[in-house]
């Protein structure tokens, strides 16, 4: 493609309108949940309802609790449908370059300094400042579901952004989906966490979402 024909807003509206969300009547759902790290195994229950904040019963340790309650919030809240015009509306893409990895730009207006990178009508790269924080994220394999993609593998780092330099150890996430429902409902059914300790060791957490059920 000619980089002077590259229309960034429109690539990228394209691309985030093809990002799976769930419908505006989207209830909530329950399930069993299991956290797994080393040689610790917890097993308890969830609600997520219509707000989209998780419920933990049947797990004392609170450190555990937070830990599951962030996920089910984290990869819920990305399912809600929002159109472009009102989180994007007032923003302007500008490239940056186009490669192999795809077309990489950076936003002028609302949400200046973020940078995004679009290939194949997905979004792989995302660089945000969020709440005062940098969120960089690399998409390897995304999941079609039919109705638009989800995330699948990718990695995800806080960077400082007075010295852009990694604020905390890279993750890498490894996510898989079950459809529940008669209505084409696409649920978070794992989540592996993998990083290197100080060690250089790679340690995972496994997060497992069973029995899952929609609420009425």
């Amino acid at each position: 493609m000619n980089l002077t024909e590259i229309n960034c807003k429109e690539l990228f509206q394209k691309a985030y309108e093809k990002r799976y969300t769930w419908t505006n009547e989207f209830s909530g759902y329950q399930g069993k949940c299991i956290f797994s790290f080393n040689n610790d195994n917890y097993e308890g229950k969830f609600v997520l309802g219509k707000d989209f904040k998780p419920e933990i019963q049947n797990i004392d340790c609170q450190n555990i609790v937070k830990s599951i309650n962030s996920q089910l919030f984290e990869v819920s809240i990305h399912r809600v449908k929002r159109t472009f015009e009102d989180i994007h509306g007032k923003n302007n893409f500008n490239l940056i370059k186009e490669s192999k990895n795809g077309v990489e730009m950076i936003v002028s207006g609302k949400n200046d300094g973020d940078k995004y990178r679009v290939k194949n009508n997905c979004i792989n790269m995302v660089y945000r400042k969020i709440h005062g924080i940098i969120i960089e994220i690399f998409v390897q394999e995304f999941f079609d579901t039919g109705l638009g993609f989800l995330s699948k593998k990718y990695t995800s780092q806080q960077i400082d952004p007075n010295t852009l330099k990694a604020k905390t150890l890279k993750l890498e996430y490894e996510d898989r989906f079950i459809r529940i429902g008669s209505k084409d409902i696409w649920i978070l059914n794992s989540r592996f966490i993998k990083f290197l300790n100080k060690n250089k060791e790679e340690e995972i957490q496994k997060f497992i979402f069973e029995d899952l059920s929609l609420l009425a």
